[in-house]
């Protein structure tokens, strides 16, 4: 008989997130990855799942504080379906780790009674699916922890004609070189591989991966879920995190996968040049498109290019403090120039009456052109204190 499941991973809870600064922006975005748990907790039950498989990577460290570890049992409780997790490469199960404590352990017997954590590279039959479970004993593997389903396991004659469900954790191979890195990630690992084309076509009826943390199909039967609550820049269309996965499987025919969005935060990635007609007015359009009227509740990569006017100039210097403001974090890399106008340069080097601005501005002027660069940009620094000193508002 077809079952119907959520695969979800890289729930990452307790991720430092050291690139926002403000603390109290930094403690909205760590509390987002547990209110997401609510999220998937009523798409379990909306979509009548009848169980919800975790791929790895529920923590961001294999040992998280008590108060995470209260904090997660008590979600994974609310879930009010069984919950079958694995170890991944941030929260491995080694000596030590969070699954062997013993105040885990007590917290989820009276907490989360639904979850079972598996440890083992074993057959776990249900009376719905068989589970092949392939933990992370280690934050990096040199052998491929799908080894073991190569041959596949003898199984009970009371597991006959049920879907057959592989969790894994890892990269698979045609990734190796595809990792990109951000400022919020520890680096990409070319260790936990996964060579899933060794596994027997038909012996496996779904794999839920876990480490990608955009949800994709890497093949007729395997799928990354990916992170159910974006935490890093996009990285491209391959790469679309904020989603669980609907997935409905049976015995020896291919899935059904429905991607459901789960996300609430926004994090954005604008590139945008002052040009001829695109000024500060085309970026603020721009902004307005991505962002409405959201405070706290996005994130932002900006990349700036070009040139403005001097009051253009001093004007985007507002709205970056206005973005600082309204978004949890906005990370810039940007070099705006600095190009007077005709009119500017005409209300600088032709001021009546005063003869002392007119010739300070005209030499200002000229060095802009000069063939030094840092003497051109000072130059042109200049010329933009000058125009705002003079168009103060009294």
């Amino acid at each position: 008989m077809p079952i119907r499941f959520l695969h979800t991973a890289d729930w990452q809870l307790g991720k430092p997130f050291a690139g926002i600064a403000d603390p109290q922006k930094r403690h909205t975005v760590q509390a987002e990855r547990f209110a997401v748990l609510g999220r998937i907790a009523s798409l379990a039950r909306q979509r009548e799942a009848a169980f919800i498989v975790v791929a790895g990577d529920a923590f961001d460290s294999p040992t998280p504080t008590k108060a995470l570890v209260s904090q997660f049992c008590s979600a994974v409780g609310r879930m009010e379906r069984p919950v079958f997790l694995i170890p991944g490469n941030h929260d491995h199960g080694g000596p030590g780790g969070v699954w062997s404590q013993d105040y885990f352990k007590r917290e989820a017997d009276a907490l989360a009674p639904n979850l079972r954590v598996l440890l083992s590279p074993e057959p776990v039959v249900l009376a719905e699916a068989v589970l092949f479970p392939c933990p992370l004993l280690r934050r990096h593997e040199q052998e491929d922890q799908t080894l073991w389903l190569r041959n596949a396991p003898e199984l009970p004659a009371a597991a006959e004609g049920l879907p057959r469900i592989v969790i894994a954790h890892g990269t698979v191979l045609q990734f190796a070189n595809r990792r990109g890195q951000d400022d919020d990630d520890e680096g990409g690992s070319t260790l936990n591989h996964l060579d899933l084309a060794r596994l027997p076509e038909a012996g496996y009826d779904y794999l839920a991966l876990g480490d990608w943390h955009g949800h994709l199909q890497v093949g007729a039967r395997a799928w990354y879920s990916g992170t159910p609550e974006p935490d890093r820049f996009p990285r491209g269309e391959s790469n679309q995190p904020g989603y669980a996965l609907l997935v409905e499987a049976g015995r020896s025919v291919l899935p059904t996968v429905t991607p459901m969005p789960t996300a609430r935060l926004g994090w954005h990635d604008l590139q945008f040049s002052f040009r001829e007609g695109l000024g500060l007015a085309g970026l603020e359009a721009r902004l307005r498109e991505i962002l409405g009227d959201r405070t706290h509740e996005d994130l932002l990569r900006l990349q700036l290019d070009g040139a403005l006017g001097l009051a253009e100039h001093a004007e985007l210097a507002a709205l970056r403090e206005r973005l600082e403001a309204r978004l949890l974090r906005v990370k810039e890399s940007s070099f705006v120039a600095v190009a007077p106008s005709e009119a500017e340069t005409l209300s600088l080097t032709q001021r009546t009456g005063d003869p002392l601005t007119v010739h300070v501005a005209r030499q200002l002027v000229g060095w802009t052109q000069d063939p030094d660069p840092a003497k051109a940009r000072l130059a042109r620094t200049a010329l933009r204190a000058l125009h705002l000193a003079l168009h103060a508002s009294p």
